[in-house]
């Protein structure tokens, strides 16, 4: 299941003939999102005048999408929130409730959390770009289900191409999980540097469990630092995540 362009390392068991079936996959997903979009290619690199008609036409097509049934039930669509040229990527799971209300991610208790741990690193949310694997929150908040993470992926991967960002910063297990494969676990990776699509990306806990479980909050803030760290940012002095 691993999607990454250069998975994590993987036992001596397995075939080498896996890591080209991922990359064969992460190409197939990249080519459907284009279609998606009514796209036959997107330009790569430096393409910064056009992110916002890139991003405008990535948007409508997630909410004219009905490659799973969770658009049936949501309210609407959770594409992004922040800047579009921002150097750091959140990708969290899935919306909740708040956030199909409002169709922003992150606008909840979790949300309200994860706004003081940017600021902790003496960034504002204005600045990050915010999104989830998926785009439509799953009934009752439930874990999604592999066929929902394989329709949604693909909108994940042209917001990574679109936007390009220096670092990006996962939230919780079933993110880190959907990228690289059902037998990473997060309290093994958390705060190491992995790469995904090319860009050095730090695994870190979900708001929502730091919530249900403070006690690990300043291993969160040590990956924060390792972050502000791949950004080449000095973390701002006396802080931490309340």
């Amino acid at each position: 299941m691993s999607r990454a362009s250069r998975p994590l390392p993987q036992s001596q068991g397995e075939p080498m003939n896996d890591e080209r079936r991922a990359l064969a996959k992460a190409a197939r997903l990249h080519a459907e999102g284009l279609k998606l979009m009514g796209l036959e290619a997107l330009p790569r690199g430096g393409d910064r005048g056009g992110r916002s008609e890139r991003l405008a036409a990535l948007a409508r097509a997630v909410e004219q999408c009905r490659k799973c049934p969770l658009y049936r039930t949501r309210t609407h669509a959770v594409v992004s929130d922040g800047s579009q040229d921002a150097e750091l990527m959140f990708i969290g799971e899935a919306p909740g409730r708040d956030e199909d209300l409002q169709g922003k991610p992150f606008v909840g208790a979790a949300g309200k959390l994860l706004t003081k741990m940017i600021e902790a690193m003496g960034l504002h949310r204005e600045q990050v770009y915010i999104c989830n694997i998926l785009k439509d929150r799953p009934p009752n908040n439930r874990t999604p289900e592999p066929s929902e993470v394989d329709a949604c992926l693909p909108y994940l991967l042209e917001q990574i191409e679109i936007i390009r960002p220096k670092v990006i910063c996962t939230l919780g297990a079933v993110a880190v999980k959907a990228l690289f494969g059902p037998h990473i676990a997060i309290s093994r990776v958390r705060g190491s540097v992995k790469e995904y699509e090319g860009v050095p990306l730090v695994p870190t806990y979900h708001p929502a469990y730091l919530l249900r479980n403070p006690a690990a909050k300043p291993q969160a803030w040590e990956d924060l630092q390792v972050v502000l760290k791949v950004l080449g940012r000095e973390p701002p002095t006396k802080t931490r995540t309340r």
